[in-house]
């Protein structure tokens, strides 16, 4: 995996959160048929630039833009 994959994938679930606002993990995973690995890479770049946002809900994740 490089960065460009990973920014690529970061793209594409930032895309599905501009439209959808917030999503949980599940919902994200479908949207993006990722793999696990690459989706938690793809938050990952995404967290780290401040982008998106986590909260805990008692079955999942919830992902949100910041």
């Amino acid at each position: 995996m490089n960065q460009e994959t990973i920014g690529a994938n970061a793209g594409l679930v930032w895309n599905i959160l501009n439209e959808a606002k917030e999503q949980t993990y599940k919902a994200l995973k479908k949207a993006t048929k990722l793999k696990d690995k690459d989706l938690y890479l793809a938050l990952g770049w995404l967290a780290r630039e401040g982008k998106i946002k986590f909260t805990d809900s008692e079955t999942d994740i919830i992902v949100e833009l910041c």
